[in-house]
């Protein structure tokens, strides 16, 4: 799929000519600015790539990507990909959902998408709200939330994104931040490599319904101290000057203070290793696991076979047995009936 010198894109060729109707200071625009400037430097030609969707404020986002692109309904995104994918397994396919559409409604989808290896790319932006309908709790609103639906707090526990990935099989999980743009964009083309299900968790701000959800992780003063961004075989520093780090006590992360010399007991990254707990653990951590920084950067990328690569070969497999089958045959095959 690789185009010539001649025909490079710039980020100016993915921006379609509809006017991008998302609230002012949604982060939303960052991470379609950061998808538009991407685009280009993957070398693949504009006509193979293809955006899906299901609905939300997220789902609006085939709309301004100059491409191909579906906007489907709600929570059935990925069952739509999965099709555009299997019968044209060439193409590029990246779905655009966010924690409503993508969790709650389409929560099955996720799940199964994702333990089959399809080969895509799922970008969930999390609000930790329902946006497109004016303030609901999400499946990731924090317990306690109050809402216009929920007016006395939430009394659900919320999902983990990356908890439910990672527990489904998923052979590339990431997690960024809409205003972090740069890593986002190292994110996006990390994902873009991968064969496989390549899963990313973006923090997005909804500025109206759920102001400063991520600002823990966003504002200068204080995000070293809540943060850690995962660079493999490297141990988890942080703290604005460096001081701290995190250990593993058995299966239970911890925080250990540097100052005493003790680097050697940090846990060191290793996003390749084929067992899901290292990359399970790192997930939760400030997020189900409370006191603890959030992580950000690529969590796990392994290598499997993909659902299209095991497609094929059953299809070829299929056609060997069976060289001359026709329609007909095949209607006709195993046990039939008839109905009077």
């Amino acid at each position: 799929m690789a185009i010539t010198e001649q025909s490079k894109y710039t980020k100016a060729d993915f921006e379609s000519a509809n006017d991008v109707r998302w609230c002012p200071g949604c982060g939303d625009y960052a991470i379609l600015s950061a998808v538009q400037s991407v685009m280009p430097t993957l070398g693949i030609p504009k006509e193979k790539f293809v955006f899906v969707s299901g609905i939300g404020c997220s789902s609006r986002f085939p709309h301004y990507m100059n491409c191909y692109g579906f906007h489907t309904i709600h929570g059935r995104a990925l069952t739509v990909a999965t099709g555009v994918k299997s019968i044209n397994p060439d193409l590029s396919v990246w779905v655009i959902t966010g924690d409503g559409d993508g969790l709650s409604i389409g929560g099955n989808h996720f799940m199964h998408a994702i333990r089959r290896n399809q080969d895509m790319k799922i970008l969930l932006f999390n609000n930790k709200i329902y946006g497109l309908t004016k303030g609901q709790y999400s499946p990731t609103s924090e317990l306690g939330k109050k809402t216009k639906s929920t007016p006395f707090g939430s009394i659900d526990n919320p999902i983990n994104p990356a908890s439910i990935a990672i527990a489904s099989g998923a052979t590339f999980v990431a997690r960024t931040v809409d205003k972090n743009v740069k890593h986002m964009m190292d994110i996006l083309k990390r994902a873009a490599a991968h064969k496989g299900t390549a899963f990313i968790e973006i923090y997005q701000n909804c500025l109206v319904f759920n102001d400063d959800a991520f600002v823990d992780y966003t504002e200068k003063e204080i995000k070293d101290d809540h943060s850690i961004y995962l660079e493999s075989g490297k141990p988890l520093v942080f703290g604005k000057t460096h001081d701290k780090a995190i250990k593993l006590n058995g299966f239970h992360p911890e925080i250990i203070n540097l100052s005493n010399g003790n680097l050697k007991e940090a846990l060191v990254h290793d996003e390749k290793t084929e067992d899901r707990a290292l990359a399970y653990v790192l997930g939760q951590m400030g997020v189900e696991n409370e006191g603890l920084p959030v992580v950000f950067g690529v969590l796990r990328d392994i290598a499997q076979p993909t659902y299209q690569e095991r497609l094929l070969e059953q299809e070829k497999e299929a056609k060997e047995k069976k060289p001359k089958a026709n329609l007909e045959q095949v209607l006709n095959a195993g046990d039939t009936w008839v109905v009077s």
